[in-house]
């Protein structure tokens, strides 16, 4: 067997793991096949015959295309998908990626700093020493530790909810699994009589803002929008229990609810790009 075929084989049997760490650090299944083809492109064209140790060599290569491709979104700053486009399109196997990782987790993951990101992703997930990182992210060992420390301390910020949180968090569970199964009295259920929406021009059809009132009529939206349901998480929106949809780990819509007791008493739909960037997002999974 001569060199390029080794390699090759080699790749081939490495792929499923390329493929699961580029997902979690692109958050796209797309993209993360993208960014393993041009790792093997990179691999091919390189001289691996000195390469102690293949394994570390492949994942460093398609490390550095994700954080390439990460600090080119950052920099072109991609509009967010349409909701209900994203809706339609978006394929099973995405979604059940999604679901294996945890949606909560890739929103939060999509707002840290794609070093960062990559550096949390490559040693808490994968196992990979600082050193290696440092060299990846082009930053020290010890530089490289403290990009992961901060975005742990991000992602397990709310992993104990206080009661009252823990409440709102099952009324926001409430009302997404109600939405879902177009279940029209258990969204009044959990809403105000007197409870407001408002929409944000990005959020809305029309591309006006909109404001609908009373617990029926928000009920009736929430229903009708239930093809959106599969990509939606509960989490903390800016401190509170709200619901987060992103699909291919794009956050594109928002509703960040206040709660009246046990009922929700406003929802702010907003999917304005540069709204969704200021919120502070947060774990609940």
């Amino acid at each position: 067997m001569d060199e390029d075929d080794k390699l090759a084989r080699r790749f081939e049997a490495s792929r499923p793991r390329l493929r699961a760490m580029a997902y979690r650090m692109l958050g796209s299944l797309s993209d993360a096949d993208d960014a393993v083809q041009e790792g093997w492109l990179r691999a091919s064209a390189a001289d691996s015959d000195d390469v102690a140790n293949l394994e570390g060599w492949l994942t460093t290569i398609v490390a550095r295309v994700c954080l390439d491709m990460l600090r080119s979104r950052k920099s072109r700053r991609e509009e967010p998908l349409s909701p209900d486009d994203a809706a339609v399109d978006g394929p099973e196997q995405e979604a059940m990626l999604a679901d294996s990782v945890g949606l909560a987790m890739l929103v939060v993951l999509d707002t840290l700093p794609p070093a960062e990101r990559v550096a949390f992703v490559l040693h808490d997930t994968f196992g990979l020493p600082f050193g290696e990182i440092a060299a990846i992210t082009g930053r020290t060992p010890a530089s490289a530790r403290q990009l992961a420390s901060r975005a742990r301390r991000r992602i397990q910020r709310s992993e104990r909810p206080r009661p009252r949180l823990a409440r709102q968090r099952e009324v926001a569970q409430a009302f997404m699994t109600a939405a879902r199964g177009g279940d029209l009295a258990a969204l009044i259920e959990v809403l105000d009589p007197d409870v407001v929406l408002r929409a944000d021009a990005a959020a809305s059809p029309s591309g006006r803002p909109v404001t609908i009132r009373g617990a029926a009529a928000v009920a009736g939206g929430a229903r009708a929008s239930a093809a959106r349901g599969r990509f939606t998480r509960v989490a903390l929106v800016n401190g509170t229990p709200g619901l987060v949809m992103a699909p291919r780990g794009r956050l594109v819509l928002v509703l960040a609810f206040t709660y009246s007791g046990d009922r929700i008493s406003q929802i702010d739909v907003i999917a304005d790009p540069g709204r969704l960037e200021a919120l502070d997002l947060a774990l609940l999974d």
